[in-house]
């Protein structure tokens, strides 16, 4: 057998190589990395403000209940986790397992906004508000908006969990269910950023 054979012989093994998938529809990642650069530009300029009085930054982030924020922060891991368990169950062949996959998903979300609801009245409560200074109003906009994302994502949840109880059989249904998941995946990365960014950074 000449080197010739053996590169002939070579060549299928690469083209047994399955080709890249992009999960769920392109118009969602259009979406997607439009609302990241939307947020990337919120934190550029949280950044910069935070460099011009990093004391008053530091005093009022003193005041935050980090305990809210790494709890919420292990909520939106596992729903993401669970979500990702769905998508690989529908995958496999095991459809049916992907309603409870994402009904445990949803609860890991619905958890992370009963607890933003209870951290926003401590906030409230100690007379604490969107004018009390510069950090704060950051605050409770970042959040907020990433709230609103909650929500809407908790409400996609709530639509694919019952798509999916009926099965998860067409190609155009797994990729739906992947766009929601993609959506999901989104909202938990930018909790990511904004957790060490108004909870942690020194």
């Amino acid at each position: 057998m000449t080197k010739y054979d053996g590169m002939a012989n070579a060549r299928p093994k690469n083209s047994d190589r399955r080709p890249r998938h992009l999960p769920g529809e392109e118009g969602v990642w259009v979406f997607i990395l439009g609302d990241m650069m939307i947020f990337s530009l919120f934190f550029c300029v949280y950044s910069y403000y935070r460099s011009l009085d990093p004391a008053l930054y530091l005093q009022s982030q003193a005041l935050l209940n980090q305990n809210f924020g790494a709890i919420n922060t292990i909520f939106l891991l596992a729903s993401s986790w669970f979500v990702v368990l769905a998508v690989h169950s529908v995958r496999g062949g095991e459809g049916h397992l992907a309603p409870r996959f994402i009904a445990l998903a949803f609860l890991c979300g619905l958890a992370f906004a009963v607890v933003k609801v209870l951290e926003y009245s401590e906030k409230i409560g100690e007379g604490i508000s969107l004018v009390t200074n510069e950090f704060f109003m950051y605050y409770f906009i970042f959040t907020g908006i990433h709230f609103l994302h909650v929500l809407i994502g908790l409400a996609v949840l709530a639509f694919l969990w019952r798509r999916a109880r009926s099965g998860v059989h067409t190609k155009k249904e797994r990729v739906f269910l992947e766009s929601g998941a993609s959506f999901w995946h989104m909202v938990d990365l930018l909790w990511i950023v904004l957790f060490p960014l108004l909870y942690l950074m020194r």
